[in-house]
């Protein structure tokens, strides 16, 4: 394996308008930390593939060939084959983007989805780049790393710098202001929402299950550009774990505020997030909405059975005695809501990589529910449609081993003029109907609003 040729860049450029030069071009990835925060620090830009790991239609395809085995022992040997380690600063210096959907993740668990997916999309897809940009947002510095996979390092460092000064004279930047048409059609009415509520409240009373995440789609029809979406998003909406991917027959906007897995050396981290309330109109409301949300006996029941879920799930692959609770019931305040998280860490074992954590903590917790099977049999019964890339994980994984990954929420998966639009929340005995209805526009409102160009209302849809 070639040694990556890491270098600090002196153009005068964000990532983010580095990316702009290149989002049509296909597999071209960015991660986008739009909120620099304690969790966000990096911009992460993927260029150049040079291999590709996806399952279509259940079978394991490597760069376009079918492939015997699973994905999961493909990724295991070609991570621990290719091994890497990364002296740098630097989240990654070589490795993998892309995404594992929520419908991948219900195999394991022995649930088959009596729905039929709406998009055409890979169920899981990552692409290995040689080329990677990164900007620290801390102190905006930006870096060029060549891996020598396609072409000499040094060679095509050079030879990208060249290209983004010769793109960048003659761009320019599309506009943010324009307005489109939406036609919004749910998956389901809410006397149709409501019922279903009522079958899933039998079964919490029942004790099957303890806590359920219940989502619903929004199929949008919009000639808003998918980059347009984005660009508003990370604009309005500023986010730790945002993505855009752009795989050519179909784009995936991310604006996600939810980690579901963090490997850095040996340490691991998840945060499950139950409870959100929209931001308020005044400083006085916005405070009261925050204390409503730390106060609230049903949201804070709902995060901590996920945090004993997510514990448990922890333990299957840590060192016995390391997985801990640093932070319980803490809210967290976003652009248009607030939300209550808590984070669970713990030390991996030895003989555990990121594939196994991936597949012992996938699909989260706060977006299935405890038991975590049951609940995903009843959410396949009771929802209107397949989730597909809904609750499923968009990141990194990078050759030296570590890993990260958010729960794919707040994010919109395009083809053709269409946009497929998951919401949803967690319902407990003591969830309310009309609460919750609303629950999911307000969270959609971010995205309706983006993809409108102007303030999304949803009072009608109630």
């Amino acid at each position: 394996m070639p040694e990556p040729y890491i270098r600090r860049s002196d153009l005068p450029y964000t990532a983010s308008q580095i990316f702009s030069l290149f989002a049509d071009e296909k597999d071209a990835a960015f991660l986008d930390s739009s909120l620099e925060n304690k969790l966000g620090q990096y911009a992460i830009i993927g260029l150049v593939p040079y291999h590709t790991v996806s399952v279509e239609k259940g079978r394991l395809r490597v760069d376009g060939k079918y492939h015997p085995g699973t994905a999961e022992a493909y990724l295991k040997d070609y991570l621990a084959r290719h091994h890497q380690k990364n002296y740098s600063d630097l989240p990654l210096t070589s490795g993998a983007v892309g995404y594992v959907t929520y419908d991948y993740g219900m195999k394991p668990q022995g649930v088959i989805s009596r729905h039929a997916p709406k998009a055409t999309l890979a169920e899981m897809k990552w692409v290995f780049y040689d080329f990677f940009i990164i900007e620290d947002l801390k102190d905006h510095s930006l870096w060029f790393i060549a891996n020598g996979h396609t072409e000499a390092a040094p060679e095509r460092w050079k030879r990208m710098e060249t290209l983004i000064r010769q793109r960048m004279e003659t761009f320019t930047a599309p506009s943010l202001t324009e307005t489109y048409p939406l036609s919004i059609e749910p998956d389901c009415t809410p006397d149709e929402y409501a019922l279903a509520l009522r079958k899933l409240m039998t079964y919490l009373v029942s004790g099957d299950v303890y806590v359920t995440n219940f989502t619903s789609t929004l199929t949008v029809d919009s000639p808003c550009p998918p980059y347009t979406l984005f660009s508003r998003l990370r604009r309005d909406n500023p986010s730790p774990f945002g993505a855009y991917l752009q795989y050519g027959n179909y784009q995936i906007v991310s604006s996600s505020m939810e980690r579901l897995l963090h490997i850095d050396g040996r340490r691991i981290e998840t945060r499950p997030i139950k409870g959100t309330r929209r931001r308020g109109k005044t400083a006085a409301e916005d405070a009261a909405l925050r204390k409503e949300l730390e106060d609230s006996q049903k949201d804070r029941s709902e995060l901590l059975m996920i945090v004993d879920l997510e514990r448990n799930d922890l333990h299957k692959i840590c060192q016995p005695g390391s997985v801990t609770v640093p932070t319980l019931f803490s809210v967290e305040d976003y652009a248009s809501v607030f939300h209550l998280v808590a984070s669970v860490t713990g030390i991996l074992r030895p003989d555990q990589t990121a594939v196994d954590a991936l597949k012992a903590l996938f699909p989260g917790g706060s977006i299935t529910g405890a038991p975590k099977k049951r609940a995903m049999e009843i959410i396949d019964e009771l929802e209107a449609s397949r989730r597909q890339l809904y609750t499923g994980t968009i990141g990194y994984l990078s050759l030296d081993g570590n890993c990260d990954l958010n729960i794919v929420i707040r994010t919109a998966v395009h083809q053709g003029d269409t946009y497929y639009i998951g919401v949803g929340g967690g319902i407990t005995a003591e969830s309310d109907r009309d609460f919750e209805y609303e629950e999911i526009w307000q969270k959609a409102k971010a995205l309706l609003t983006a993809l409108k160009g102007e303030p999304f209302y949803y009072e009608p849809y109630l």
